[in-house]
């Protein structure tokens, strides 16, 4: 809101405290925040303070546009730039069934599928065979799978 002008009717509000603009500010229709600030001799921040106070809440179902058919909402409106996987949740659960497998489990499965080594580069590189490796690979996937399972119930 600190970039925005003010309404007639914040304008109508700020006479009622018995402020009304002079000089040049007298011809315009509306006022920034800065020029506001200015005149009151006001911080920026608590004009946009007060200002976010005096304005009525916005709902994110409210119709921002209707043409005869399903009418167009605030929500419809806002995208979140940041989040925008469309498969977070199983993202989340499968970050949580991986952080319970003990860390040797752990080490296997990062060894295996994010460094993409073969089970006898890993066996060579843990120093166990590579029928250990398969066993704990299986072994945490499934305890991987029973996790997300649950999660997703």
């Amino acid at each position: 809101i600190a970039q925005g002008y003010l309404t007639e009717a914040v304008l109508n509000y700020v006479a009622l405290l018995g402020w009304s603009p002079k000089g040049e500010l007298a011809e315009q229709e509306v006022f920034s925040l800065e020029e506001l600030s200015r005149e009151l001799d006001i911080p920026l921040k608590d004009v946009a303070e007060a200002m976010d106070a005096v304005c009525a809440p916005m709902s994110l179902y409210d119709p921002v546009y209707a043409d005869g058919g399903d009418p167009l909402t605030v929500m419809d409106q806002v995208r979140d730039t940041r989040n925008t996987d469309e498969h977070w949740m199983e993202h989340i659960a499968l970050r949580d069934a991986f952080n319970t497998l003990s860390p040797r489990e752990k080490q296997i499965l990062c060894l295996r599928f994010y460094d993409g080594k073969t089970q006898m580069e890993v066996a060579g590189s843990l120093g166990i065979s590579q029928a250990q490796v398969s066993r704990l690979e299986k072994n945490a996937i499934a305890a991987m799978r029973k996790k997300v399972s649950i999660i997703s119930s």
